[in-house]
């Protein structure tokens, strides 16, 4: 569904140097890593949010950068895209903000009750109760719901691929577990491709069905979770080991709290 070819792309300093990788349809996939190491900036290249200096990208067979104005249009048509902290809009009131994810164009000839089924129908998938936000604003929202308003948006138009920057930044435990459950639990009712960029190491190995580990500008491991905990690469059992341990401080945490 998603293939990377010779990735590359630098801002003041090189960022990504050759990446290929490929997400096989209908797969849940995680891309872990050190911070810094270009995880999200790979994950924008999936739909022209990010130019690569070099290489291509093909989601479905349609390739981003050598197809034209048309070609990103119709990637974009299907693929959500669940931001790293949510960015709704701080003037919209939920109902705007999760409508925003439907084609603009769709949206424009839609009916308002059409759009209000959608929209409700959205948010009953992330979990949350419409009558209770829809008139409300982002800062009226927490944390948690927040991230799962940005989902609804990300789901409203039934894409057939799912890309997930750093769903659970800024989540305690209890509601990163909650918005993993959800992601697993979506993709397979929706039967969506994900591709999933995070920093939950754990979580993301019992949800995946691969995951690869990106390291200085390329693709160090890519493999099945089993595999990934086996890996005999030194670089790649340091970075095992660092976020199991975050993982056991963050349970500590938690239970002081």
């Amino acid at each position: 569904m998603i293939e990377y070819r010779n990735i590359h792309k630098a801002f003041d300093l090189p960022v990504l140097t050759g990446v290929d990788m490929r997400v096989e349809t209908g797969e849940m996939f995680a891309l872990f890593g050190p911070s810094g190491t270009g995880k999200s900036v790979l994950l924008k290249t999936t739909i022209g949010l990010v130019l690569p200096d070099m290489g291509e990208v093909e989601v479905d067979g349609i390739s981003v950068y050598r197809g034209g104005r048309g070609a990103v249009e119709a990637v974009r048509q299907k693929v959500g895209y669940v931001f790293q902290h949510s960015a709704l809009f701080d003037s919209l009131h939920v109902f705007d903000n999760v409508a925003m994810g439907i084609p603009e164009d769709v949206l424009a000839r839609m009916p308002r009750n059409e759009t209000a089924v959608k929209v409700w129908e959205a948010l009953e998938l992330v979990n949350l109760e419409p009558r209770e936000i829809l008139s409300k604003i982002p800062s009226e929202l927490s944390g948690g719901m927040k991230k799962r308003v940005g989902i609804a948006r990300a789901i409203i138009g039934r894409p057939e691929v799912l890309l997930w920057d750093e769903p659970t930044t800024g989540l305690d435990p209890i509601n990163t577990a909650a918005v993993e459950r959800l992601i697993e639990q979506l993709s397979t009712e929706l039967q969506v491709t994900s591709l999933l960029v995070t920093h939950d190491v754990e979580g993301g190995l019992m949800i995946c069905d691969r995951v690869a580990m990106l390291d200085s500008g390329t693709i160090r491991f890519c493999g099945t979770p089993d595999e990934f905990r086996a890996c005999p690469d030194p670089v790649v059992q340091a970075f095992v080991d660092r976020a199991a341990a975050e993982a056991a401080l963050d349970m500590v945490s938690e239970s002081y709290d």
